[in-house]
């Protein structure tokens, strides 16, 4: 089995990097009545960009595998309800 690659580190882009400390900073003033400054977000970003992405991502691809394994247990299914009584 050939070897694979090591991913690159997520990275976001501009727009969705601005989206998400918009949401870290409404977090703090809804929820801590703090505000937080632009550095303290892009910290908390790069810290959620670091450890938490790469944790999220595989377990979306978990999830994706567990969906198609299922999805090919219904087409075999599928197929063997075709057959005719001989």
């Amino acid at each position: 089995m050939r070897k694979r690659e090591h991913l690159p580190q997520i990275k976001l882009s501009d727009f969705q990097k601005k989206k998400l400390t918009e949401q870290i900073q409404a977090f703090y003033l809804d929820e801590r009545g703090e505000e937080i400054g632009m550095i303290e977000q892009m910290q908390l970003l790069e810290l959620f960009e670091q450890h938490m992405a790469p944790i999220i991502y595989n377990k979306a691809l978990d999830d994706a595998k567990r969906w198609y394994a299922q999805m090919m247990d219904n087409a075999e299914a599928d197929y063997y309800a075709l057959y005719k009584n001989e």
